[in-house]
């Protein structure tokens, strides 16, 4: 059954409503690029520049070294690295040996570690030297039996290079890696291995490029299985949005990390399909971004709101150029309105607001760069990718303005979930995907997001799933209930604030709450607010209503804000 389709009428001349996708490999974007631009920048990393066709040689290399080591066509290989020309190198070496690539975040705790380690069985990770530690201790309990180790120093100019070993020294971080058989150094391996081209046998529409984790309502991390075509569907997709976009002329700020499939996607996966220089960011520091935009001038740099807040709040944001930014397409939360028009103000460029999930590569809508944009809008969705509203009970799609939830279906829309054939069932009906969001179209085809059928908080870009923070806390002696929600917070978009029960006559401090907190989460799941209570609200069958707890929240800070203008007022 076909649908309507309102948002192509919207689209600008340049993007075409559809378009055509090469049944070829993710790798083939890399090998077009070093054939078509081999001298040009493909990576810059802290003063390091490494050309197109050095990147195809140590992906080469890469590849023969997996291969030698016996991995073969589908195994998994994990990726645990920092922005850095290692993740680049060691996911496009993967990808050559036919290999499936399981981005993991470098955050991970070892609990977080163990269950994706398991869940993919993955028996290979590249990890940097500095995770070295938590990654032997999680090792008796996971199918790993190799490492291979590399260090931020690998890849830095010469004379830095020399300085790293030292300021690790006196920082206390420097590692003692035990290398053996099956532990080995990075820039070994490489030079080791032949530069012979490696062709995978690969079906690009059925063979898994990405196992990317998830979280979920119920906690537990579900792999998201992304094909080859999956992929390059949303990075072509991402190209024709960007149509002002000059094949081997662009340089793209790399600050989203990599082992997010929003940064994946939209630095790596799309700017090496137009050839663009990638400059690799391992850590976002507000001064220091502005300095490498001054210095190394960006024209495209995708990001999240958290960081744009960050940069045109900055102290000394008058001594930076910032004139070079073109194009920026903001995910992961809600753009403030103030400051998108902000940061076009300073840049001359423009910031639009976009929406994905992993699940759909990640990015199914935004606003037109250059063309009409809504505030507040998710925008148009993107090409050949069709959505509609649906009753959440019923399935059936309901008319223009009723919110319903959103469900989309086109290329870039995954498999399912890596052995999870309920779980895919119960989001994926005759190809398109329910996203748990609950949204409505307007009569231009432009859509908006207006609440979270799941309860998922999201705080600086980063998903955060309140269950599997309340599982944690419930594991501390002293707590007998426990409930997360998101509020706003000026800078993350969302912070986690926790409800907590006491068992009768125990009561612990919050930094005894952190510090349980810290050993068994990463550092942005973290509740930030504490709240004690002598009960939570339930439903009839003791079901804790998060719900009401936000509205309660919701309803304080309205409180709050009232107070403080009477206040104004009679000052």
């Amino acid at each position: 059954m076909s649908i309507a389709k309102p948002w192509i009428a919207s689209y600008p001349p340049e993007t075409a409503p559809s378009l055509e996708y090469p049944r070829v490999p993710l790798t083939h974007f890399l090998e077009e690029a070093a054939a078509e631009f081999p001298d040009h920048h493909a990576l810059y990393f802290m003063g390091k520049r490494i050309t197109y066709r050095e990147l195809l040689t140590m992906s080469y290399q890469f590849a023969n070294a997996l291969l030698r080591r016996g991995i073969k066509k589908g195994d998994r290989v994990a990726i645990m690295l920092p922005n850095c020309p290692q993740a680049v190198i060691s996911y496009y070496g993967a990808l050559f040996a036919g290999a499936t690539v399981v981005m993991t975040n470098p955050l991970y705790t070892e609990r977080e570690l163990i269950h994706q380690l398991n869940d993919s069985g993955a028996e290979t990770i590249i990890t940097v030297d500095l995770l070295y530690k938590r990654v032997t201790q999680v090792r008796p309990s996971t199918p790993l039996k190799r490492l291979i180790i590399t260090s931020i120093g690998d890849f830095l100019p010469l004379v830095k290079s020399w300085l790293y070993p030292l300021v690790q020294w006196k920082q206390g971080q420097k590692p003692q890696v035990v290398y053996s058989s099956d532990v080995e150094a990075f820039l070994a391996v490489l030079k080791e291995s032949a530069v012979t081209p490696v062709k995978p046998d690969i079906d690009p529409e059925n063979d898994l490029a990405l196992l990317q984790y998830t979280g979920g309502t119920t906690g537990v991390a579900k792999g998201v299985m992304l094909t080859h075509l999956n992929l390059i569907a949303n990075a072509l997709q991402c190209r024709a949005v960007l149509y002002k976009c000059q094949r081997g002329r662009e340089r793209i700020l790399g600050v989203l990390p990599l082992f997010h499939v929003y940064g994946m996607t939209t630095v790596m996966n799309q700017g090496i399909s137009i050839a663009a220089e990638l400059i690799l960011v391992p850590k976002f520091n507000v001064k220091e971004i502005l300095g490498l935009i001054d210095k190394t001038k960006p024209t495209l740099f995708p990001g999240a709101p958290t960081m744009y807040i960050g940069l045109i709040n900055h102290p000394d944001l008058a001594k930076y150029d910032l004139k070079s930014i073109e194009a920026c397409v903001s995910g992961s939360a809600p753009l403030p309105v103030e400051v998108q028009n902000r940061f076009e103000e300073l840049t001359g460029g423009k910031l639009v607001e976009g929406y994905g999930l992993t699940e759909a590569s990640p990015v199914t809508h935004s606003n037109p760069i250059w063309g009409r944009r809504i505030n507040g809008s998710i925008g148009l969705p993107w090409p050949d990718t069709d959505c509609k509203i649906v009753d959440p009970a019923t399935g059936e799609e309901l008319p223009n303005g009723e919110i319903g939830e959103l469900a989309v279906r086109g290329p870039q829309v995954m498999l399912g979930y890596w052995n999870r054939p309920e779980e895919t069932a119960a989001v994926l009906r005759d190809g398109w995907l329910l996203t748990g969001d609950m949204a409505y179209m307007d009569e231009q085809g432009y859509f908006y997001i207006v609440d979270r059928k799941k309860d998922m908080i999201i705080a600086g870009g980063f998903n955060i799933y309140p269950r599997e923070v309340e599982e944690v806390l419930f594991e501390h002696p002293a707590i007998q209930e426990a409930a997360v929600i998101g509020v706003p917070d000026p800078y993350r978009g969302e912070t986690v604030k926790a409800f907590v029960v006491f068992k009768q006559g125990q009561e612990v401090s919050q930094s005894d709450l952190d510090e349980h907190c810290r050993k068994r989460l990463a550092a942005y799941k973290i509740p930030r607010l504490y709240e004690v209570r002598t009960e939570l609200p339930k439903t009839m069958v003791g079901k804790v209503l998060r719900r009401q707890l936000q509205e309660e929240e919701k309803a304080r800070r309205e409180q709050t804000e009232e107070v403080n203008q009477e206040q104004e007022k009679t000052s």
